[in-house]
């Protein structure tokens, strides 16, 4: 039995909150929609910066904060204030890229909430991941740059208010690579933190940038306890996000790790999972 109804409800995007369509359900907007209307603050969560979030979660006329970037960023949509920031310095940037670049692998970054690629790494990407769907948010929200260290060398000094990376994306679609990438990443720096949100990626940001953080940084800016809170999720990006609420709910389609992390399962994002678990405790 749940005895404290949640006040916040932190949601991740793919996988969890859009369909395999990328989109937002009649059940689950009415879901999300009533919820709000009891005062729930509904908050996407995502690994995403805010205008690379699909239009369809953009135009939700109820939010007003967002989570982004796996947490190196959470906003109030409606001031423009930042309530929570939390970078990889340019240094450490550079560091990690530099140990990247001996891996058989392509990478970008993001940046003052906007992704930025080595223009010869943007046009083989496809070599490097299975998933069209990843391809084709490279292709269209990624700023191509000649070469993506020296565009940070020389966007640092001319840009004095930008504290550093918001977050680094590795593409390789071998699952060992990647566990061998993420082995050597984590004995190399103990300052951030290594997740993943696909099958065929990893995500690089700094230790106090992740969801879990972002929602605590939510919750006491706007007064909520931790108990009052409740997050969907379905990858590894989402696991201190779900440790943190106080109602933890990974989807049936989770990745397998996830699922140790959750008090319910949801049915799957195909299936109005998000909307089902909103309606039997919230409303």
């Amino acid at each position: 039995m749940i005895d404290l109804k949640p006040r916040i409800i932190a949601l991740d995007l793919d996988g969890t909150l859009l369909n395999s369509e990328k989109k937002i359900t009649p059940r689950t907007y009415d879901a999300l929609q009533r919820a709000s209307e009891r005062g729930v603050e509904i908050v996407p969560s995502t690994g995403r910066f805010y205008t690379g979030m699909p239009q369809a979660v953009r135009d939700l006329p109820f939010l007003h904060y967002a989570i982004t970037i796996n947490g190196s960023r959470v906003f109030d949509l409606r001031t423009g204030e930042i309530v929570y920031k939390s970078e990889i310095p340019f240094g450490r940037a550079l560091e990690i890229m530099e140990l990247l670049d001996r891996w058989p692998i392509v990478y970008d970054c993001y940046m003052d909430d906007q992704g930025w690629m080595t223009a010869s790494m943007k046009g083989n990407v496809i070599q490097y991941t299975t998933e069209m769907q990843l391809v084709r948010l490279v292709r269209d929200l990624r700023q191509s740059v000649p070469e993506l260290k020296q565009f940070l060398r020389d966007y640092a000094p001319a840009h004095p208010d930008t504290e550093g990376v918001q977050k680094i994306s590795v593409f390789a679609g071998d699952e060992a690579l990647r566990k061998a990438i993420a082995a050597e990443l984590n004995a190399a720096f103990s300052d951030i933190v290594v997740s993943s949100s696909m099958a065929t990626n990893l995500e690089i940001n700094n230790l106090t940038a992740h969801k879990g953080l972002a929602l605590w940084a939510l919750a006491d800016h706007i007064g909520v306890p931790r108990e009052a809170t409740m997050a969907f999720g379905d990858g590894l990006n989402d696991v201190q996000m779900l440790d943190y609420a106080g109602i933890a709910v990974a989807m049936q389609n989770s990745m397998e790790p996830v699922f140790a992390h959750a008090d319910l399962v949801a049915p799957d994002n195909d299936h109005d999972g998000v909307a089902e678990i909103i309606e039997k405790i919230v409303l």
